[in-house]
């Protein structure tokens, strides 16, 4: 029986949902002879359950250990051998293994994908030495005060929720999980349903699905009734901590809009404004240029299925804290009771339109934004209806978003001061 659909061309890629319910995404672009290909999990960290803590990453780690029909050696040497690169990542919601190689060695790539993903066997004495490279992943985090707050603050923001764990897991679930504990993750979580094959190269998706049927139609039909547990309520709270650094760090967070939210793309714009990737944001203008208190100052929005996040981070010297705080609270104020100007405003939506062009621009950031896009909605988003929706932002819609999310007292505020 052959095994493809026929393909659906929507708009600018192609799209095949097979027999066993994985989705193919492919976008053919003429201008290259690179291959990227990805795997993505409708599965994360927060589908950890009680002691599982760490398990979805650990995954991430085993996938490379050991199959069916290969040893870790030969995982790794199957693309380096040809030139190409092998990686994976695990996300709050996500897990995702991808490759990229010359496009000529597609074949390789989608069996190699196909076959770390599906049929791992997880090695127990393999387990026993990633472990160890976990925990000292797990300790060069911790050492570093930029990326221990802002898994910190994950945990004051979503707190009692597996949103808020670590995704690398704690020290204790790491050092006892066995091969069981992988096997029964996997059994109640993957779904081939939730799972997304993407691609981008020169090939057209009929040459794409000859690989496709030759592996992919050997996973069988998975489904799951998984539920994921609903966020719980939140309750800022304000801590500080002495720590051996040299700088204070500051973070501050709280929740915001979800992945289907109408008021995700506004946000989005406003969050750029405010501490977004422009050294011309109001935080880096006020922060750094006017009063040299930051290196530099940020702040990002998440979005997730069901919640969001709001942070922004920065690091400054202690006795600064309390006015760089201020000096926050004050930005918060302007955007809160002084609508942007005309002209304001469309820099602003064009700042943020040239972002995303140049992102897109990027054909493996792309390939992986297909394959979060159709986990996600279905579809593909195209750049000129994103430009659309920005262009609908009105600053009278900022203002009113300032004003219901940017309130101090409404934030979870964690401090990090340096020991004397």
């Amino acid at each position: 029986m052959k095994f493809i659909l026929e393909a659906k061309k929507e708009l600018e890629y192609d799209l095949v949902e097979l027999p066993n319910g994985i989705r193919v995404v492919h976008k053919q672009v003429s201008n290259t002879k690179v291959s990227h290909c990805a795997v993505m999990l409708d599965i994360g960290s927060r589908d950890e359950k009680e002691g599982q803590q760490g398990i979805a990453h650990f995954w991430e780690h085993m996938a490379f250990k050991g199959t069916k029909k290969r040893k870790a050696y030969h995982i790794i040497n199957r693309l380096e051998s040809v030139g190409g690169e092998l990686n994976a990542y695990t996300t709050k919601e996500k897990i995702c293994f991808y490759a990229t190689v010359l496009d000529k060695h597609l074949d390789k790539s989608v069996e190699l994908l196909t076959d770390i993903t599906f049929n791992s066997t997880f090695p127990q004495s393999q387990i026993a030495k990633e472990r160890l490279v976990i925990l000292e992943e797990m300790s060069m985090y911790l050492d570093d005060p930029e990326d221990a707050i802002a898994d910190q603050l994950d945990s004051l923001v979503f707190k009692g929720h597996t949103l808020g764990d670590n995704i690398l897991g704690t020290k204790e679930s790491v050092s006892a999980f066995d091969s069981t504990d992988f096997q029964n993750f996997l059994d109640q979580n993957l779904d081939t349903s939730r799972v997304v094959f993407s691609s981008l190269g020169s090939y057209s998706m009929d040459d794409l699905l000859k690989s496709i049927n030759r592996y992919l139609k050997e996973v069988p039909v998975i489904r799951k009734n998984r539920e994921r547990v609903q966020v719980n309520g939140f309750s800022p709270e304000k801590i500080t901590e002495h720590k051996d650094i040299t700088q204070a760090h500051v973070a501050l967070g709280s929740r915001a809009f979800d992945t289907h939210s109408d008021q995700r793309i506004p946000f989005f714009v406003l969050n750029n404004i405010l501490g977004g990737q422009s050294m011309t944001s109001k935080l880096n203008l006020s922060l750094r240029e006017k009063h040299g208190m930051v290196y530099h100052a940020e702040s990002n929005f998440m979005s997730f299925s069901d919640t969001g996040m709001f942070a922004l981070f920065y690091a400054t010297e202690p006795k600064k804290v309390k006015k760089s705080l201020d000096i926050v609270h004050k930005e918060f104020e302007r955007l809160k009771n002084e609508a942007l100007g005309v002209k304001q405003l469309q820099m602003a939506k064009e700042q943020i339109k040239g972002q995303l062009a140049i992102a897109e621009e990027n054909n493996q950031h792309y390939m992986l934004m297909m394959a979060k896009s159709i986990l996600n909605f279905g579809k593909i988003e195209p750049l000129e209806s994103i430009f659309s929706k920005i262009d609908h932002v009105t600053a009278e819609k900022l203002q009113d978003l300032a004003k219901e999310m940017l309130n101090m007292e409404n934030m979870s505020q964690l401090i990090y001061i340096p020991n004397k």
